[in-house]
């Protein structure tokens, strides 16, 4: 039995398939569905899981190289909000783009978390290094 780390056995499954330069989606409550795309639904209630704990509790097994962001989230959210999210990038590399460039990344995933959170364009796509 599991006893720390991430104890979703579907996360892990999804996080085992993740190789070199391969990227996964972690997104909040309202992101659409994507054909194709494995999808383990975390979400519970309204902000729960928020897209920040997702982050965190991979990055304790996970190595990224880069990470991407709609710009739209520096114009939706408080700047507290902005420093928690880069705080959860902390050495990653991130670049922000347009939500409509962003979303053309998503088919390219080996597959997407969904969160329960509600903050407006949370959502983050990893590259592994």
């Amino acid at each position: 039995m599991l006893e720390r780390g991430i104890l979703n056995p579907a996360i892990n499954q999804l996080l085992s398939r993740v190789r070199h330069t391969n990227t996964l989606v972690i997104a909040d409550r309202g992101f659409p569905f994507w054909p194709g795309i494995e999808i383990v639904d975390i979400s519970l209630v309204d902000g729960i899981p928020r897209v920040r704990d997702v982050l965190n509790a991979i990055r304790a097994n996970c190595h990224f190289g880069a990470a991407f962001m709609a710009e739209e989230f520096r114009a939706a959210n408080a700047s507290r909000t902005q420093r928690e999210f880069l705080a959860g990038l902390r050495d990653i590399p991130l670049t922000f783009e347009p939500h409509i460039e962003f979303k053309k990344r998503v088919p390219h995933a080996i597959g997407l978390i969904r969160t329960g959170d509600t903050v407006p364009y949370a959502n983050i796509i990893l590259e592994s290094a």
